[in-house]
């Protein structure tokens, strides 16, 4: 089993708390399911978001869908001019058997703008 990294990101269309809450546990449910993974699967999670949110941690989140016994951690992205705004990203590290080509990152609402390679947004 390799040790991948899988990618996601959602858009938020306000920072309000309950929004963040349900983007964050929709983002993180996708990946799970797109990826086949149970949370015995994980290793670790770090979510980062963009300067104009501050409503809740993205982690409560996470532990509100289950991953209670995963390490999680919060970050802020770096303030960009011109950056897609109110924008949480994960990157969810974990085993499994997937080659790096198999496992699918998921990029949902106006976060798809961020990788149209992957989403098919192009």
């Amino acid at each position: 089993m390799a040790v991948r990294a899988v990618r996601g990101a959602t858009q938020l269309e306000v920072d309000e708390r309950e929004h963040l809450l349900e983007r964050v546990a929709e983002l993180i449910t996708a990946v799970l399911e797109a990826n086949d993974l149970s949370t015995d699967d994980l290793i670790s999670v770090l979510f980062t978001v963009t300067p104009d949110l501050g409503s809740e941690f993205p982690a409560v989140a996470g532990r509100q869908v289950g991953l209670v016994d995963v390490p999680l951690i919060c970050a802020q992205e770096i303030d960009i001019p011109g950056a897609l705004p109110r924008v949480v990203r994960m990157m969810l590290h974990t085993e499994t058997p997937r080659s790096r080509e198999q496992v699918q990152h998921v990029y949902l609402h106006g976060a798809v703008a961020l990788r149209p390679d992957l989403t098919g947004a192009q």
